[in-house]
């Protein structure tokens, strides 16, 4: 290995390092404890080491919305893929994102709540956010009706996932009916 390999491959490690330590300081403590100086101490690097990776922790939140992002997208496929049947895999993926956005309430922050600097829905949104939708439309595209647009739909139907998923972490919604607004959801928007 060339010493230039060996310097990339150390700096994408050192890379990891510093996003896994803000994803857990932010699942620990929220973000508001995620400074770049106590994700320096915590790594046992200089500041400015940091921030030759990263120009600040707006960046950083970024990185954690793209690693989640690519986990989600992973989750609703794997939550999708034990049916053939419509109704069963369009409530499969709501159950799945529902549960990750609450296993992992900071990084569905990094995705939806704060700015990590992404592009949404434009031709230079990130690809595992594109792929992280693309989850979505694959089940819920074809139950959308006709007449609709399955990417319309999607978003529709990924807009009242998310306020499900926010209200009940907020403690606005009682969490022991999720799976009725699960029921509601896919027995009321999805053309079964």
């Amino acid at each position: 290995m060339s010493v230039q390999e060996r310097k990339q491959r150390e700096r994408a490690e050192r890379e990891r390092l510093i996003v896994a330590t803000a994803r857990e300081l932010a699942e620990q403590q929220g973000w508001d404890a995620v400074t770049t100086r106590r994700l320096a101490e915590r790594i046992e690097y200089s500041q400015p080491v940091l921030y030759s990776h990263f120009r600040g922790k707006r960046e950083i939140i970024g990185a954690v919305a793209l690693e989640g992002a690519t986990e989600m997208a992973a989750a609703m496929r794997a939550a999708t893929r034990t049916t053939d049947d419509p109704r069963t895999r369009v409530a499969a993926l709501a159950r799945s994102y529902l549960d990750f956005a609450a296993r992992n309430p900071a990084v569905y922050d990094a995705l939806f709540q704060l700015d990590g600097g992404l592009a949404f829905a434009q031709e230079e949104t990130p690809e595992p956010l594109k792929d992280a939708f693309a989850a979505l439309l694959e089940s819920l595209g074809e139950v959308a009706g006709d007449g609709v647009h399955p990417g319309l739909f999607t978003e529709v139907f990924w807009a009242a996932l998310h306020g499900v998923a926010t209200l009940t972490r907020a403690r606005r919604l009682p969490p022991e009916d999720t799976e009725r607004r699960v029921e509601l959801l896919v027995d009321r928007l999805a053309v079964l």
